[in-house]
């Protein structure tokens, strides 16, 4: 069969993902890790320094994570200082995700640190490829 064939490893676009978003993740912790933070915790990071004080359920959706993951990444980031996090007054199921002093001043040093590393990875340059990625996105999570 020829490289044209629908399973030939190197035509499937969900393995370029995955091997890319591991070689990613692999790129990114040396510098995360002198944040103390891994890379989902980044990601919520990234998240409430675009939007302080977001509902966890919103939060949850914003980052296509279920709330088994967000419970104990949120209390390990409670721990850390980075964030609190507390019971809406109106309705107490509700909980609200806001970023600490210390989570605010942790933008400055991440901004410094990873903009060394987006720029040796070439993510700085408008990319079709990235805008391709964004696209596809949300169609993977429409239930």
């Amino acid at each position: 069969m020829g490289n044209d064939d629908a399973l030939n490893l190197e035509n499937e676009i969900g393995f370029a993902l995955y091997a890319c978003s591991k070689g990613w993740i692999q790129k990114y912790s040396p510098v995360l890790e002198r944040l103390n933070l891994t890379y989902t915790s980044y990601l919520t990071m990234l998240a409430l320094w675009e939007q302080d004080k977001i509902s966890v359920s919103e939060l949850g959706k914003k980052l296509y994570l279920d709330s088994g993951t967000m419970t104990p990444l949120l209390k390990k980031m409670e721990k850390q200082g980075f964030i609190s996090r507390d019971r809406s007054e109106f309705d107490e199921r509700v909980v609200f995700i806001q970023l600490t002093e210390k989570g605010r001043a942790l933008h400055k040093q991440a901004t410094k640190l990873l903009s060394t590393l987006k720029e040796s990875l070439g993510t700085m340059e408008n990319n079709s490829w990235a805008e391709g990625l964004k696209q596809l996105l949300p169609k993977l999570y429409l239930k």
